[in-house]
């Protein structure tokens, strides 16, 4: 089983940064796809980030790309958000996800495991 834990969201006004990160309780963590997802109020949970495996392949939403950057490290068995340049529609609860298997990083279907979500505000 796999346990992911969220944390560093917050309020910030546009413009401004945050750093999430969400520690994996699991001993093969490098053997995991790692992806970040976010559902805003009354909306699905849509794609952010998403990183294989290896670390060789990221993939990002066109409304976060050049802004939001995921990485790892695997040492700490985390994955990261970092997310410059907020905007207001970017508010939502963020997710980490997780998955041993095959699949599409854009899809949460693909996913196993997920965190229970931190929230982000960006004001204007």
């Amino acid at each position: 089983q796999v346990q992911l834990v969220e944390s560093g969201g917050g309020l910030v006004q546009a413009g401004g940064s945050l750093r999430l990160s969400c520690a994996a309780s699991v001993r093969t963590f490098t053997r995991f796809a790692l992806g970040w997802f976010r559902q805003a109020p009354g909306k699905e949970r849509e794609f952010v980030a998403a990183m294989s495996w290896s670390g060789t392949s990221t993939v990002y939403a066109d409304s976060v790309n050049g802004r939001f950057t995921i990485s790892r490290d695997n040492a700490k068995n985390t994955v990261y958000l970092q997310m410059n340049s907020l905007k207001p529609e970017d508010t939502a609860v963020y997710y980490c996800a997780a998955r041993g298997n095959s699949g599409s990083l854009y899809s949460r279907d693909s996913y196993n495991y997920w965190g229970q979500g931190t929230q982000v505000t960006v004001s204007s």
